[in-house]
């Protein structure tokens, strides 16, 4: 089942300026997916009309399989968002800001203290928000989202300008949010390399168009046909012309000899062979496209 569908979902600001184009989201219940794309790549319009803050033009949006325009409130009730920057009061503590959503919301006084140990904020005291390190405001909203108690989390860039150490402890508490508490995820982001570490899912999109979505590893799967073994020799211009004359297609880029993804037991021929022609080999790799790489062939068909 999909906590989200959205089915030919287009959106435009002029006849000129089309930002969708026919988009169908799927993102299935219990995941974290990431919704990648470079900037003005449809993202945070599509989380912006998933949330209801923009009129939707055309297409459908269902969640939690229910017509989203039908059942707005009962839908949004069970969502928590982060959209852009933190909407937090400075001058207030975590508890107090907290406070004010507990009342808004309705929901149980436990859970203020609940959530703040969920995104390791319970010792934070009399320390005022506008105080907090941007890694901490990003918790705090975060535990924000999860004060009433959401089936799903809707995040746009949340590690956007952390530091390093923010970026991982960002990272890990979403894993550990949909781990232990079952919750479904869907995080945009532009930092390709945390966004492989951290989903299940995965969804691209570049002007308007859903280029892949599916399992991660149904992606590296796919792309996997551009691996390639990386071989480093005292003689690259002898090796390579040893290569095409078994038959293999090689060329060489910044010092290394790169061939087409080949078995195991092909390599262990060539370099049998190399050795046989007193060429010296130093390094053996195999060089699998990682997300980044695969981000950009897509976008860039």
């Amino acid at each position: 089942m999909y906590c989200i569908e959205t089915q030919n979902l287009s959106y435009h600001f002029s006849q000129e300026q089309q930002v969708l184009n026919k988009v169908n989201l799927q993102v299935p219940t219990g995941s974290i997916y990431g919704f990648l794309g470079p900037n003005g790549a449809g993202k945070t319009t599509t989380l912006r009309l998933i949330l209801g803050l923009l009129r939707k033009q055309e297409g459908t949006i269902s969640i939690f399989g229910k017509p989203f325009l039908e059942n707005r409130i009962p839908i949004l009730q069970n969502i928590g968002s982060l959209i852009e920057s933190p909407s937090l009061y400075g001058h207030l503590t975590a508890l107090e800001n907290l406070r004010i959503q507990q009342v808004l919301y309705q929901c149980p006084k436990s859970r203020m203290m609940e959530v703040l140990n969920t995104v390791g904020l319970s010792n934070t005291g009399k320390k005022r928000a506008g105080q907090f390190s941007l890694g901490m405001k990003q918790r705090l909203s975060i535990a924000v989202a999860l004060l009433h108690n959401p089936s799903l989390l809707i995040l746009d860039e949340p590690t956007n300008g952390l530091d390093p150490n923010g970026i991982i402890e960002i990272r890990d508490l979403l894993k550990k949010i949909n781990r232990e508490l079952n919750i479904t995820i869907l995080i945009s982001s532009h930092l390709l390399a945390e966004i492989e570490k951290m989903v299940t899912h995965i969804g691209i999109i570049n002007k308007g168009n859903i280029l892949f979505q599916g399992k991660l590893t149904e992606l590296q799967t796919k792309q996997n046909l551009g691996a390639s073994i990386q071989i480093k020799t005292n003689n690259n211009v002898e090796a390579i012309t040893l290569m095409e004359a078994a038959g293999f297609q090689a060329l060489m880029e910044h010092g290394k000899i790169i061939l087409p993804k080949i078995e195991e037991v092909q390599i262990a021929a060539l370099n049998k062979k190399m050795v046989q022609h007193n060429i010296d080999v130093y390094q053996i790799s195999h060089h699998r496209n990682d997300l980044e790489s695969i981000f950009i062939d897509l976008i860039n068909l």
